[in-house]
């Protein structure tokens, strides 16, 4: 296989077959779970490697590492310099181009390693664009944090800029930008694409706590009903069982706690909670339904938080390919 055609995934499982299992061990420390995991799998589905492919994938790498040793001496201008006696102009800028690529940092770099709620602080009372603009930088989980406490009138507001921010205006984001220079001053000048969207802000919703992300739901179908409709059709609510079959339903179920099954359907629809009952067998179906009649009043948040634990389980199931959700009312299928 030629070097072109090799993946960055591909490239580093030969790399770390090359170094041999000490070093690759040294070097997995240094990764990420997710890292790990997917390298492992390219290693174990790695069969053979021509000595050629060895060849070329550690002269990269090489290359790579002594443009990296440049760059620290002197320079991305010093270490092109070398680079280009030593493997030529084109390749040099090659190697620089890739090495530079891997060394960006992400706007508001610092604020993603700041505490959700000192970030809170600093961003709660400035514009929902501006506010929007921070959000979509930051990791889901950090969002769905901050945008579970801003005010519940802000929270659609900042939802819907967070969606549609893929289709702002230039003009819009450099004002935007031009507001938060007086603070973020030295994140000034980075790299402003591909931010935001659709995907961003259902990442967002799948994290926050039900009430928020049912709060931002309901403002939305009302303010941009085609937003929220969009934005629908890529989300998984506990509501949304129904796209399952019933044999996906009962692999969920295998993996449900009983009394997280009783909270959750205590606050479901008459559908939902019978859609669930005949997918398990008559008696615990029998048993359930006891247990919910003789439940006594509960808490909207506790029959929120166990509808969330479901939803987790059934997102679990389908990043793994154990069940398949159909989404968007048509042939789409999502995996």
């Amino acid at each position: 296989m030629a070097n072109e055609e090799l993946t960055g995934v591909q490239k580093a499982a030969i790399l770390l077959i090359a170094l041999g299992p000490e070093k690759s061990a040294t070097i997995f420390k240094h990764l990420k779970e997710d890292e790990i995991e997917e390298l492992t799998l390219e290693i174990a589905n790695t069969r053979s490697v021509s000595p050629q492919t060895k060849e070329v994938v550690l002269e990269e790498f090489y290359q790579i590492c002594l443009a990296q040793q440049y760059i620290a001496e002197g320079g991305i201008g010093y270490a092109k310099e070398l680079l280009d006696k030593a493997l030529g102009e084109e390749q040099a800028q090659a190697v620089i181009t890739k090495l530079t690529a891997s060394l960006q940092v992400r706007p508001f770099e610092f604020v993603r390693k700041t505490d959700p709620s000192q970030v809170l602080n600093f961003i709660q009372d400035e514009h929902p664009q501006t506010i929007a603009m921070i959000l979509s930088y930051l990791s889901a989980g950090q969002a769905a944090l901050i945008l579970g406490a801003l005010a519940p009138e802000k929270q659609a507001d900042v939802a819907k800029r967070i969606a549609m921010m893929d289709r702002t205006s230039p003009d819009v984001i450099k004002e935007v930008e031009s507001v938060l220079e007086r603070k973020l001053a030295s994140l000034a000048n980075q790299d402003y694409t591909i931010v935001g969207g659709v995907d961003a802000i259902v990442n967002i919703l799948n994290t926050v706590d039900r009430g928020t992300e049912k709060h931002i739901m309901e403002s939305l179908e009302v303010e941009e009903p085609e937003l929220a409709d969009e934005i629908r059709k890529k989300m998984f609510v506990f509501e949304d069982i129904l796209l399952l079959d019933d044999r996906a339903i009962q692999r969920v179920l295998r993996d449900v706690d009983n009394s997280d099954l009783e909270v959750a359907l205590k606050g479901s629809n008459e559908e939902v909670k019978n859609v669930i009952l005949k997918n398990l067998s008559k008696r615990l179906a029998a048993m359930i339904e006891e247990d919910i009649e003789f439940m006594g009043p509960v808490r909207m948040k506790d029959v929120e938080e166990a509808q969330q634990k479901i939803v987790a389980i059934i997102r679990k199931l389908e990043d793994s390919a154990e069940i398949v959700i159909s989404r968007g009312g048509g042939d789409e299928v999502i995996v």
